[in-house]
Order: C-alpha cells, then structure tokens, then sequence
C-alpha cells in the first residue's frame, strides 16, 4: 500500500501527458553543441554493437544513444576507457580505428559518408578497337551474323543467296584464323566457329546441286581429326550419292557413318539401315534390302519399313514371307491415343472446353496424318499381294480383309472390299464389280452411301438411268451429305431434260463441299443449257480458279465468250488450251475458224494446217485448206486435199469432181480428162461428171464426144423424170394434208385460192428439202449446187465456194470429261468415290 498514491481532490488526473521531452527534438540538434563535438571529433565514436538478442541488430542499441551530452553514449559506458579523460579534454586515440573514418579529418569537416560532395562519377573509358584481341571479337561476330543470314535465305528458298553468304563467312573465317596466328593466339582458334563455317557451307552447295563441292567440303570436315563426331557427316555424303546414283559409294558411306554411331542412338542407326535398303532396292538387290528392313522390324517397327519388306517380298515372289509382312504390317504401334478421348463429356465443363482446344490442334492433326498413312500403305500393300498369295485374286482379297478384320484397323475393311469392287471394275468384270458392292446395302450409313454412289455411277455408264437414279436415292438416304450422290442424282435428272431441278441439285453438292470441281463444272454446263451464259461463265471461272491447266475448263470459256460474242477473248482462251495441250486437233481447228471469222486468213489457214497435220481426217478442215488453196490460186496444191477426202468419204461425188475441176484450173487436161473418166465409170448417171466429158472431148477434139453427148441427153432425161415423180408425189401428200385440214375445220376454200396458195406450199418443200441435204452440201454450198452452164467450175469465182467449220464443241468437247478411268484407278476410295463424275451430254 506504500507504493500507492491516492490522488487529491485538486490533483489533475491527466497530468504529464503534453509534457515534452527535449531528447526526442531533431530540429534542435544543430543547436546541440555536444551532438556536434561528438559528429566533428572522434569523441563518441565506438565500435560496431553486437544484438544483445539472436536476431536483431536494433534491440541492443539504447534509444538515446545518439543524443549527445544529454544522455550518456552507450559506447562510453559499454566498454573500459583506455586512459584517463579530463573534463573538458579529448578523448585520445585508439589502437582500433573505425570502419570509414580516418584521422586526417579536421574540426568543421561536414559528414558525407558517401562522398556526394565529390561530383558525379568519371564516365567510363572506351575500348579501344584497335587491340588486336578487340579486332578479332569483331571479326568472330561477322562471321556468326553471316552464317544466320546464309540460313535464313535457305529458309526462305533463295539458294543462291544462301550460297553466297556461305562462301563470304568461309572467307571471312580464314581471315580470323590468320589474324590469331599473327598475333600470338593459335592455340585460342576457336574449332566449333570453323565447323559451322564448314558445315553451312557443305550444305548450301548440297542445296544448290553442286554435289562435287558439297562433297570436298564434307571431306574436309571428316578428315580433320579435331573436330568430334565428325564421322555422322558421311551420311549426309551418301545422300548426296545417291542424288548422284552411285549407289555402291552411298552404300559404302551409310556402313561408314554406322560404324561411327553408337548404339546408344538407335533411332538414328535405324534410319540409316533404312536408307540402305532402300539404296538396294534402287539397285534391284531385294536379298540385300530384305535383311535390312527385317532387322529394323524385329529391333523398332515401322509402317514404312513393313511396306518396303512387303514389296521386297512381292519381288522376289515368296508367298508365305507376303502374308507374314503383312501380319507384322498390321500389327505395328501407331503410338496413337484412342479416338474417344477427344469427345466432350456433358459433366465436366472445364474438361469440355479443353478437349474443344485441342481437338483440332498440330498434334491431334500429325495422328490423324499417321494413321491415313498406314491407312494408305496397308491397302496398297492388300491390292498388291492379292493375286500373289493365292490363286485367285478373290481369295487372295479375302484373306487380307480377314486379317484387317482381326487387327487394330477394323474400320479399314469395308474400304478394301470397296477396293475388291473397283479392282473387278479394272478386270472388266462389272458384274462382279456390282454384286461385291451390293453387299454393303446393309452395312452402317458411310459405307452403304459409298457403294451405292459407285453402283448409280456404274448404271449410269451403262445408261440404265432408272437403276442409277435408284441407288442415287439410296446413297443420299444413307448420306444426305454426300456430294458424290448428289451430283449421281443431277445427273440423272439431267438427262431427262430437267435441268433447273438438276441445277440445285449440284448447288446442294457445292454447299455440302465448296472444293467439288466436278459439281463445278456440271452446273456450268447445265447454265449453258438453260442459255444462262452468264452465270455459267461465273462458274467456269470458279473453276478455272481452282483447276488452273484443265483444256476442258479454258475450252469452256472459249465456247462462251464465243456465245457471248466476243470472238477475241474466245481466241484468248484458246491460246491457252494450246498451251496445255498442244496437239489438240480440235482445238486448232476452232481457233481456225475464229480467225477466218475475224478475217485474217494467213492466222486461220496456220491454225487449220496444225490441225491438218496432227489429225488429217477431219473432213470440215480438208476442205477449208482446199478451199483457200483455190481462192488464192494455188490449184495444184488443193488437189492433195481433195484427195483425202475422196478416201475419207469415197461415196461422195462431189471430192473427186473437185480434183478433176484443180487439173483442169492448173492446166493439165489430159489428167482432168482421166479422171473424169474414172468417175463416170464409178457414177455413170452423174450428169455433172458427162457434162465436164462433152466440154473436154470437143475442146480436145476427140471422138469419144457423141458417145458422150448421147449419154449426157439420157442422164438429164431421167434426172428430170426423177425429180417430177418426187415433186408429183410430194405435191399430193401435201394437198392431200391441206384438204383435210381443211375438211375438219369446215372452211369453204374456193378453188382459186386454192391455186394461189399452192406455189407457196411448193416453195415450202423444195425448201424443206433442202434442209435435208447432207452434211457436207451444208459445208459448201458453192460446190454442192454444179451450175448447169458450160463453164460449171469455172464459171463461179473461187471465192464463192464456202469453208465454213461445224462447231465441234458436240461430238468432242462438249462432252465433259468423265472420271471413270480416274475414280477407278484411285487408290484412295475413302476420299474420292466413284460417283463424282462428269455428266457426258
């Protein structure tokens, strides 16, 4: 209770609270002249305070111990005085000096522990670039910035400049190596700069194909003792031999380079095992390159590999080792995830969205790549050994889909009994061909959609469009987006004439897939049926887009802009068929006709006369080349001509009165007289043939004029005769047909009318019939009609006879191209099905 202080009642409670304490007043301590003595002098300095507490470095500092003669320094009263002090005097010096301070400090010296009061700090010296150890650092990073630069430009294809950034960074190289050997520093080159100078160079010269210096360069590298695992290079030296075929030294490098590899990199070694026996593959050594790819697949497996041992197999005509590779074919490990694991799940949205991510990411794409690979070389390697491994083809096929069926590549086979139908089709056994496919009607919807596209696709060919319009329906049922069955379908319907419903037909074929060249151009062709010759330029153009060298595609537009009236763009895309096809008769032809169209007859008679050359039986071209020969008097010259088409067409009369009518023109009568002679024992009622004879005889003065002239008088006797029975009997049937027209529609005609409509109804016919005249009358009106004066040739001009050209856009052309031979030679049937044909018109 002693120590408790009652409080009186005047006492104040609160007290002592705003009482300062002048320690703790930092502006004063300017004014604090034992503070200062103790900044200027060594007095108060002392050694550096050890943390009473593990840990702490502030702990064992007083709080005041910086405050001067107000409160006595820690350091004067922690540790012993060294002498004795006087009141007043200074402190004398220590042994142990601290940390920082020096005594060359004088009263009135300001405290700046950092030596800001010096200035800022001297900038630093520069190098100097002219030491020779600068001057090579310099040169070194020339060297590397070449050496990017040369890869680069091989990035980017350009190999010359590659080449040359290749040989500069050698030449640079070979300075630097000179300049350390001047300088005292051999011993510091620098290997690892001189093996990618080397190497960058030995591989741009190998990019640029020239093999000779790839391989010095190579060489030097291989032989320099101090360069490591130099040896591996010799692999890239027997790739170069074999660019070169010699293939016995690529073989002897590939040993080299393995005997120079560890075992310890077996991929690599596996590698080059392969390309041997590929190497004796070339070399036709199948013994050789079977012992090298059975040893790669017994030590790591591949489908590659397991392909080339089957073909190796197949050469040399072994049966059984055929069905073993093929057993090991499809069993080797793709390495590949199970498909399942990239269908979303509805539970777990977060997982969703990841397998969203990457479903369609670089490495889900490489397995699907691998896996159509093996796809691809399983069933070639199951067509090829089919007919081998048993004695039919059929039981052969039918193995191989057995092991299919028990392998890792189930869903491969119904695609090889596809492939079974289609090998039927290249034996022409379409009937087997239609039963193998017929099969698949009740299998899952993909493949009853694929065989029955390719069964329309058969019936079609066969023109039993019922049936093809049948299993069209059948695979669209199956495979609503299947464009090969829709394009079956519109060419079904095209045939019948329909070809609005057929158009959207191939409209729905290109939404379903927009790269469908064949849908493409059927609906351009169905345009141009419907005379919408626009929108069927539109589409040839798409097309040309995408098939840039198809002769069917540019002959297409040249036929339109012809349609169109536009002759020099016609001649335009003609130009360019030719240049794609060069000896395309037809072609030639028609540019022919464009430029005697346009009227430049020295283009036309070139274009006609390639046309000649490369197909001389095109009657329609022998006869303009014959015709421009007699309009620019050339006569002798147009007899060749005609007489090729007296072989093309012997029945026509017409060929060899043109022959006869050259020599005549040319001068040589007594040719003209033998071969009229000769047709008139071939045409004895020719009355053209006998006139010619009466004008040669009487000119020639020969006797034989009378018999003639006697024969000339009875041939136009009995062509008249002729021709009134025709006309008598034509007049009939006509008037017969107006009578009872006009006694069923009960109009009283009178009987002169009736005589004044009748040479109109006569007209009509004789009219009528000369639409029916043939097709070469139609040709050359001129030469069809032989006048009936005594001058007959001679007396029309010879720029009269007409070399007009029939478009033969019908019979060759205008037929679109058909992809049976193409479908059915396809290896790839998941891809492309049979169907996806061309309509043929």
């Amino acid at each position: 209770m002693e120590n408790v202080h009652l409080a009186g009642e005047e006492e104040d409670l609160y007290s002592g609270y705003n009482d300062y304490n002048p320690t703790f007043d930092s502006e004063e301590l300017e004014n604090d002249v034992g503070f200062q003595q103790a900044v200027r002098t060594s007095h108060g300095r002392r050694p550096p305070m050890t943390a009473k507490f593990p840990g702490t470095a502030i702990g064992a500092r007083p709080l005041a111990s910086s405050f001067g003669a107000r409160i006595p320094l820690a350091s004067s009263m922690g540790r012993p005085m060294t002498g004795a002090v006087q009141d007043g005097a200074a402190r004398p010096m220590t042994a142990v000096r601290a940390a920082g301070y020096t005594s060359s400090l004088t009263r009135g010296s300001t405290f700046d522990p950092l030596g800001q009061s010096k200035g800022p700090a001297p900038s630093l010296e520069a190098k100097n670039e002219d030491t020779p150890e600068e001057k090579i650092k310099i040169l070194e990073k020339k060297v590397n910035d070449l050496i990017e630069e040369s890869c680069m430009a091989q990035s980017i294809g350009a190999l010359q400049l590659a080449l040359e950034k290749a040989k500069e960074a050698g030449r640079k190289e070979r300075a630097l190596v000179r300049q350390r050997e001047q300088s005292g520093n051999a011993d510091h080159i620098n290997l690892d700069l001189t093996y990618s100078v080397l190497l960058n160079l030995a591989n741009q010269y190998a990019n640029n194909e020239m093999y000779p210096e790839a391989l010095n360069s190579y060489q030097v590298i291989v032989k320099n003792k101090m360069f490591s695992n130099a040896g591996r290079l010799k692999v890239n030296m027997a790739n170069i031999y074999v660019k070169q075929k010699n293939y016995p030294k690529a073989i002897k490098f590939y040993r080299m380079a393995l005997d120079q590899i560890s075992n310890a990199h077996k991929e690599m070694r596996i590698k080059i095992m392969q390309n041997i026996g590929v190497v004796f593959v070339r070399m036709g050594q199948y013994s050789d390159a079977i012992t090298s790819f059975e040893h790669i697949m017994s030590e790591s497996p591949n489908i590659k590999t397991g392909f080339n041992l089957i073909l190796c197999y197949y050469a040399i005509g072994d049966r059984e080792r055929m069905k073993k590779a093929f057993q090991k074919l499809i069993s080797v490990p793709l390495g590949i995830d199970d498909e399942d694991k990239y269908i979303p799940s509805n539970d777990d949205t977060d997982s969703s969205m990841v397998i969203e991510a990457i479903k369609n990411d670089k490495l889900h794409q490489m397995e699907r790549d691998l896996k159509v690979l093996a796809e691809k070389y399983i069933m070639t390697a199951a067509k090829l050994i089919a007919p081998a491994i048993e004695t039919s083809f059929a039981t052969g096929f039918d193995w191989c889909v057995d092991m299919v069926k028990n392998s890792q590549y189930v869903e491969l086979a119904n695609d090889l009994e596809i492939n079974k139908a289609i090998t039927y089709l290249r034996q022409k056994d379409f009937n087997q061909a239609v039963e193998t496919l017929k099969t698949f009607e009740k299998k899952d919807s993909r493949v009853k959609s694929a065989a029955a596209t390719n069964l329309s696709f058969l019936y079609f060919l066969e023109k039993d469009y019922d049936q093809a319009d049948r299993y069209a329906d059948l695979a669209m049922t199956a495979d609503r987006y299947n464009p090969a069955a829709l394009i079956n379908k519109g060419n079904t319907v095209f045939v019948k004439q329909d070809y609005e419903k057929a158009a959207e037909f191939y409209k729905e074929a290109l939404r379903n897939d927009s790269s469908c060249t064949e849908a493409l151009y059927n609906l351009g062709l169905t345009y141009k049926k419907l005379n919408r010759l626009e929108e069927a330029l539109d589409c040839f153009l798409k097309l040309h887009a995408i098939l840039r060298n198809s002769a069917q595609v540019m002959y297409q537009l040249a036929n339109l802009y012809e349609l169109l009236e536009d002759p020099q763009q016609a001649i335009e895309w003609l130009i360019q068929v030719l240049s794609v096809t060069h000896t395309d008769p037809q072609a030639l032809a028609k540019l022919g006709e464009l430029y005697d169209g346009e009227g430049d007859k020295s283009q036309a008679f070139q274009y006609y006369y390639e046309s000649f050359r490369y197909f001389p039986s095109n009657i329609d071209v022998i006869e303009w080349l014959g015709a421009y020969y007699i309009e620019t008097q050339f006569c002798e010259k147009a007899i060749q001509y005609f007489e090729r088409a007296t072989l093309i067409q012997p029945t026509q009369v017409k060929w060899q009165l043109m022959v006869a009518s050259c020599y005549r023109r040319s001068g040589n009568y007594q040719k003209a007289l033998e071969t009229y002679k000769d047709i008139h024992r071939k045409f004895p009622e020719n009355v053209e043939c006998l006139r010619f004879l009466v004008r040669l005889c009487t000119d020639m003065g020969l006797k034989e004029v009378q018999d003639y002239a006697t024969k000339l008088k009875k041939a136009e006797k009995m062509k008249e005769i002729k021709e009134q029975r025709v006309k008598s009997g034509r007049e009939g049937s006509a008037r017969g047909r107006r009578e009872s027209r006009e006694g069923s529609a009960g109009s009283a005609v009178s009987q002169s009318e009736s005589k004044q409509l009748s040479p109109l109804l006569d007209s009509g016919r004789d009219s009528g019939h000369s639409s029916n005249s043939t097709k070469g009358e139609r040709l050359s009106a001129k030469m069809r009609s032989l006048p009936g004066s005594n001058e007959p040739y001679e007396a029309s001009s010879p720029k009269e006879i007409d070399a007009s050209y029939v478009d033969p856009l019908g019979p060759q052309m205008e037929r679109p191209k058909t992809g049976a031979k193409r479908r059915v030679e396809d290896d790839d049937f998941a891809d492309e099905e049979l169907g996806d044909d061309l309509l043929p018109e």
